[in-house]
């Protein structure tokens, strides 16, 4: 590897934005100066001195499992013990997760400036801005580098710079003109090469003071090359799998919320800045029957795909169970149960809360979860005094609920503990904080999702977190129509009554004739099997809903009625004109309900 004047060559990348090409030295001062390996320079060591600085690297480069911060702690490390500079260069294809490239051949990877570290004295060259991503300009010579590093894994080793060698180091005259004022005299470059892949390469330059790079300092860079190279490839790999959670957790968390009456929702799901990070944090929102809206959170514990994987199967548990109208509390009791069956044995914590805007009230039963935030819409903020449970999976059941009124223009803000967490502070110090930035909000920033940026935790958190803000909103006074039902024969009556004044109100006259046998047989189980119908709802929303409410224990269930029976059809005609039905129990009794689709 012999350049024509029968010296050793070396081509030096400098940044050049209009070209596409170089490398970046510039830009150290003040920012850089002596690297992290310190010490005197490996040129005065002895040769158990070199070991050892090169066994010091085990400790010192690889200290955290982000690939970025690698490649600046290998810049650093060698900066000034080993070099006056150097750079780490990383193929854009690895930085996204991918695997490394063989070799280029003829067409040479895009590479992306990850790290530098130079001393005072070559803080005058030209460098390409960390973060930027440059090619070899195929209007320019081919430097060694590319010639050598990236096209046959091979490393470059240039002793003692002549003067034609500055033009094969650097892409311009004027880069070229910088490097030669500047002093620089050696060069070496090596590639970062793991499992047989080629991962980015980094180069050092000596400047004056400093002797020469010999056969032993490359064969120094050599070993330590190798070793950062497994660091960074570990980095990569735990990179991807944490994109790979990230990307699992988003896939199974809901797109977009429902139509919820009365409410104003938003959710919002914040991956940590940590790595490790990513994992069980979820919510829900669902839209319940008569109106309500049922918001749940939860939060499994640990992280990585086996809570994911965890938190996906909970929260299709939760819908399931959500779906057949449960009470909070109940579904809390059989989630856990379906925890404890899972194989993992994990713990989650979990907080449901339904809305009803009937009377404008939250039902909340929470597991192991932080209490939710109350804000009244004037400035104050608390904290809701929900029965503390035991987290799902422990096997502590029952769990209890309260039923919270509130007012109109009030927000209930709902969170995992990601939005919290400090590795410094008190629990209760942070969730005081939590509430004093919450009141200082005001209210379109907080339905936007502004407390996700101003929590405790911040921007820089360490663990992900999970926002739910519901906020009361003005609703038509006459979308929803609530009549006391009398206990005796003239019930059914009296609900055809009201229900047909109010759909003509409502310009639904098509609807009444359905409406008026449903809620004639709704009725009449009442009377028949429930001690007597209680209230009577009609919801105008998406869709025209009637409920029935009683105070029987047993939930009504579609019979299989011969051909002889008198009796046994009334479900069957409902279940077979309303586009869906059924039933929730409630702490007096229960509810029976069906829906009817609101001609367009």
């Amino acid at each position: 590897m012999r350049g024509g004047n029968g010296r050793r060559r070396l081509t030096r990348r400098v940044s050049s934005t209009r070209s596409g090409t170089a490398h970046r030295w510039a830009g150290a001062r003040g920012r850089l100066g002596k690297g992290v390996g310190g010490g005197d320079p490996l040129d005065r060591l002895t040769t158990r001195g070199r070991l050892a600085w090169l066994n010091s690297a085990g400790s010192r480069i690889g200290t955290t499992l982000d690939l970025e911060r690698t490649a600046q702690e290998l810049a650093q490390f060698t900066v000034p013990a080993f070099a006056d500079g150097a750079a780490v260069d990383i193929l854009e294809s690895v930085l996204r997760g991918d695997e490394g490239a063989r070799w280029a051949g003829e067409g040479l990877p895009r590479l992306r400036a990850t790290a530098v570290s130079a001393v005072e004295e070559l803080a005058s060259l030209e460098p390409t801005p960390v973060g930027e991503t440059f090619v070899r300009d195929e209007q320019h010579h081919e430097t060694l580098l590319h010639r050598y590093c990236l096209r046959q894994g091979r490393p470059v080793l240039v002793s003692r710079m002549g003067e034609d060698d500055f033009m094969r180091v650097a892409p311009t005259v004027s880069a070229a003109t910088k490097m030669r004022a500047a002093g620089v005299h050696s060069y070496l470059a090596v590639p970062l090469i793991a499992r047989g892949l080629l991962l980015g390469t980094v180069d050092f330059v000596r400047g004056p003071g400093s002797p020469p790079f010999s056969r032993t300092d490359l064969a120094l860079a050599e070993q330590l090359a190798s070793q950062s190279a497994v660091f960074l490839d570990n980095a990569r790999l735990y990179g991807r799998e944490r994109e790979h959670v990230v990307s699992l957790q988003r896939t199974l968390l809901p797109r977009t919320t429902p139509v919820t009456p009365g409410l104003r929702v938003h959710a919002e799901y914040a991956p940590s800045a940590a790595h490790h990070g990513a994992g069980g944090d979820w919510y829900d929102v669902m839209a319940l029957p008569g109106g309500r809206t049922a918001l749940m959170v939860g939060d499994v514990m640990g992280h990585g795909l086996p809570a994911a994987a965890t938190m996906g199967r909970l929260r299709a548990v939760a819908r399931t169970l959500m779906t057949l109208d449960m009470a909070p509390e109940r579904v809390l009791g059989r989630l856990d149960l379906a925890t404890r069956d899972l194989e993992d044995e994990q713990v989650a914590t979990f907080l449901c809360a339904v809305h009803d805007p009937a009377d404008s009230t939250y039902t909340l039963a929470l597991a192991g979860h932080l209490p939710p935030l109350l804000l009244d819409g004037h400035g104050s903020a608390e904290f809701v005094d929900v029965p503390i449970g035991a987290p799902l999976g422990a096997g502590v059941i029952p769990y209890d609920a309260v039923q919270v009124k509130v007012p109109e223009g009030s927000s209930l803000v709902m969170y995992t503990d990601g939005l919290i967490k400090s590795r410094e502070a008190d629990l209760s110090e942070q969730l005081d904080l939590l509430r004093s930035v919450a009141r200082g909000l005001p209210p379109e920033a907080l339905a936007g999702g502004g407390l996700v940026e101003r929590a405790p935790a911040g921007l820089a958190r360490f663990d992900e977190a999970v926002l739910l803000t519901s906020t009361t909103a003005p609703r038509a006074p006459d979308e929803l129509c609530v009549w006391e039902l009398p206990r005796d024969g003239h019930a059914a009556s009296a609900a055809r009554h009201f229900v047909k004044d109010q759909l003509t109100a409502w310009d639904l006259e098509e609807l009444a004739d359905v409406c008026e046998l449903v809620v004639s047989e709704l009725v009449g189980n009442a009377l028949r099997y429930g001690n007597g119908p209680g209230a009577l709802r009609l919801l105008r929303g998406e869709r025209l809903v009637v409920e029935v409410s009683d105070t029987g224990p047993d939930l009504p269930q579609i019979q299989h009625a011969d051909l002889s029976d008198e009796g046994g059809r009334g479900l069957q005609l409902v279940n077979m004109l309303c586009r869906r039905w059924g039933s929730c129990r409630t702490v007096t009794g229960k509810v029976v309900w069906a829906e009817q689709n609101i001609p367009s």
